[in-house]
């Protein structure tokens, strides 16, 4: 994937050696990706922030020209208040479910107690490991 930077005219192959850290794939690149794919969350989430932020602050674009500013409710303490008890209101939704229906949510095959010399027949990996499992399926023994 990253060797289509190379089919840029004139940077293409610096792009390319600069993104790995090298002439080929190596750690660095693995550890270079990694961090990218850790951090690009928070700097996705803080953009938001600051986004959203500005957006109250100015408030958005008016096409119909009638003035806004009349109706406007600060966005702290009230929405950060009701934002914070929705989000409180969820967690201790999820903490009820947790701690007084743990089974609710399991999957019941889990309680079969563990036999390491017999392998069950039910057995079926999750949805997103089922490719691997019908190629290993289909070499013969």
């Amino acid at each position: 994937i990253t060797n289509l930077l190379s089919a840029i005219p004139y940077i293409g192959t610096n792009l390319v050696e600069w993104i790995w850290g090298g002439f080929s794939v190596d750690k660095a690149t693995l550890t270079r990706f990694f961090a990218f794919h850790f951090l690009l969350p928070f700097i996705i989430s803080a953009l938001v922030v600051v986004h959203l932020l500005f957006l109250h602050e100015t408030g958005s674009n008016n096409p119909t020209g009638i003035p806004s500013d009349m109706d406007m409710i600060p966005f702290h303490p009230y929405y950060t208040i009701k934002d914070m008890l929705g989000a409180l209101a969820l967690l201790l939704m999820l903490l009820l479910l947790v701690l007084f229906s743990p089974d609710l949510l399991g999957d019941p095959d889990n309680y079969i107690p563990a036999n390491p010399l017999n392998t069950p027949p039910h057995i079926k990996p999750e949805w997103y490991f089922l490719f691997a499992y019908a190629i290993l399926r289909s070499i013969l023994q």
